[in-house]
């Protein structure tokens, strides 16, 4: 309701839009403006803020409206911090507002830089300032092609169409040069409300569209419906017997009985009810920008960071990929440096793998020979994360494709995914298991049904160690012990399949344990407690046979008096020559594991 007490008819969904600038180019009074020129103010706002400045003996400020509507929330003013609503007579707005560029690029993940559109201003008398050009730039990493600039304080300049049009130029030719296009700049007094509704006389040379006329010709951005299936994991709640998996659909649509799967973990399940809260019956799908929880036909372990696909529109996972980085951090970015990275609901640690090309954002000049950057710069650079995360490419789905980084719990960094190639053996390895598990015959045996049957789940044990450490009179009588005890075990020695497998790809060690990996997961999905010894299993070894294994447990056994890493078992060798007592300790261990849970007759 406006101040003339008309309703206009606000039946289209509202439009999600940025105003960025310099401080004092004006940004809160043009809001000021767009509030009151709107009849989006309360009845009376307008009048009793002036009256207020003219007790406190002050001019009246369009920007002092914000202020006054800040203090007044609980009286049911539709406007907070970070968001302020007003109206045309066409549809909604909602203004997000981030003063800072830290407040950008925690909206990055925050879901507040969704925005459809940006009005992005400039003082005319200051002209194009450092900022201006890194407002642009972050606008680029929001994804925003719908902008419009508003020079302000025309009246400064004696509303001269020379200084208009030098800031028209040389603003033009940045933003193309990040592949930006604005619609138009708009010439304003925002002030005295120049062009901001209506077309005034100061500036007969200008023609073009006020600032809302502007705004109502940016067109509305499709709902992602059609983009594939994207929802990261925000929480698992337990209600009676329910798991509900809580989150956003940020692309896509899902409906019940749809097979899904999670990564970077590649649990699978199917979707057995959808839940909604606070409506008389629960839907039987969703779609993109609802926020949902939903139930599994099985239980299980899913957490917050999982990204939930559709089993035929996955997302890449990976340790590396290629960014587009806006830095704001105190500390320089530097290579080999430890930052946390926010994407999605993923926090991963990581660090700058290999810088490209360091860009001062002002100037977009390239800074040869960079391996850092400092505050306010760009990059393009390859990020390495700890652990592997689940993403999209920014240009393919935005909201999955964007992240920020942080030092110290500080938001310092803001960036895009670019592009993706799997150049490492992780992650071609990765990307072939993927491959090969999504595309596995399945049995209509599930793994749990196994275990029942069994006693057992299915586990790789590793048993390492240097030779003549016992190792192998271990393994075999680990492997007696498990059988005597009704559990399906075998042995699977490498050199065995170096003699059989891979006996035609001679010393190979890298394919090696590939084989051996794919090997063991045969026997893994048939049930079994899979035992292997080696001389060679180099770290790296150890955690391909871990993705290769994957869902599966893998359990690293080191016989040394010098242990490497951290295993989940250490023997020494001593302990090693006593065979039956160092079985005893790794059946004790996987029993503590719930890997061994034993018959109803027997454990």
């Amino acid at each position: 309701m406006g101040n003339n007490g008309s309703a206009p008819d606000l039946s289209t969904r509202l439009m999600r839009m940025v105003i960025v600038g310099h401080v004092d180019h004006g940004k809160s009074t043009l809001v000021g403006r767009l509030l009151s020129d709107t009849g989006s103010l309360p009845e009376g706002k307008l009048q009793f803020v002036k009256d207020i400045c003219d007790q406190q003996g002050k001019t009246f400020e369009f920007a002092f409206l914000l202020d006054a509507l800040q203090e007044e929330q609980e009286q049911g003013i539709t406007i907070d911090t970070s968001q302020i609503f007003f109206h045309t007579a066409k549809r909604k707005y909602v203004i997000i507002d981030a003063p800072g560029h830290k407040e950008f690029l925690k909206n990055m993940v925050t879901g507040a830089a969704d925005a459809e559109a940006a009005l992005l201003l400039i003082d005319a008398k200051e002209g194009v300032q450092e900022q201006s050009r890194r407002h642009g730039y972050i606008l680029k990493l929001l994804g925003l092609t719908q902008v419009a600039v508003v020079i302000n304080k025309m009246d400064l300049v004696g509303y001269d169409e020379k200084v208009y049009s030098k800031i028209k130029a040389e603003y033009s030719n940045f933003l193309a040069s990040l592949g930006v296009e604005a619609r138009e700049f708009i010439p304003v007094s925002a002030k005295l409300g120049t062009n901001i509704a209506e077309l005034k006389d100061e500036m007969p040379w200008y023609k073009g569209p006020t600032v809302l006329s502007m705004l109502d010709q940016f067109e509305k951005k499709p709902r992602p419906d059609h983009l594939p299936f994207r929802f990261p994991v925000q929480d698992v709640y337990k209600f009676d017997e329910r798991r509900i998996i809580a989150g956003r659909v940020e692309s896509g649509k899902l409906k019940v009985g749809d097979r899904v799967i999670f990564s970077p973990s590649n649990k699978k399940a199917v979707v057995k009810t959808i839940e909604s809260w606070s409506v008389p019956k629960q839907p039987n799908g969703a779609t993109s920008s609802e926020s949902i929880g939903f139930t599994l036909d099985e239980q299980i372990f899913v957490e917050r960071g999982d990204v939930c696909t559709l089993m035929d529109e996955l997302p890449i996972v990976s340790t590396t990929f290629d960014a587009n980085v806006f830095w704001m951090g105190k500390r320089k970015l530097e290579k080999g440096r430890q930052f946390t990275i926010k994407l999605n609901t993923q926090e991963v640690e990581c660090e700058v793998h290999e810088f490209k090309k360091a860009i001062d954002a002002s100037t977009l000049e390239t800074l040869s020979n960079q391996e850092y950057i400092a505050k306010n710069d760009v990059a393009e650079l390859t990020l390495k994360t700890r652990s592997p995360v689940a993403f999209d490419l920014f240009g393919s789905i935005a909201t999955t494709g964007r992240f920020v980084l942080v030092d110290e719990y500080d938001v310092c960094g803001g960036g895009i995914i670019t592009t993706y190639s799997p150049t490492t053996k992780e992650d071609k390895l990765r990307d072939e298991v993927r491959t090969r598990d999504f595309n596995w015959i399945k049995s209509d045996i599930k793994p749990e049904e196994r275990a029942y049957r069994n006693g057992h789940s299915a586990a790789l044990i590793l048993i390492t160690g240097e030779p003549g450490s016992g190792k192998g009179p271990l393994a075999r009588t680990l492997e007696r012990n498990l059988f005597q005890n009704n559990f399906q075990s075998y042995l699977l020695d490498r050199r065995n399949v170096n003699l059989g497998v891979s006996a035609d790809i001679g010393s190979s060690e890298e394919e090696s344990a590939r084989r051996l990996g794919e090997v063991a997961k045969l026997f893994l999905d048939a049930g079994h407690v899979v035992i292997s010894t080696s001389n060679a299993f180099h770290r790296e070894d150890q955690e391909d046979l871990k993705l290769l294994a994957n869902p599966y447990q893998v359990v690293e056994i080191q016989v040394s008096s010098k242990p490497a890493g951290e295993p989940d078992i250490l023997i020494s060798p001593d302990e090693a020559q006593n065979v039956k007592e160092a079985s005893t300790k790794i059946q004790n261990y996987l029993k503590e594991k719930k890997i061994l849970m034993g018959h109803n007759y027997s454990i």
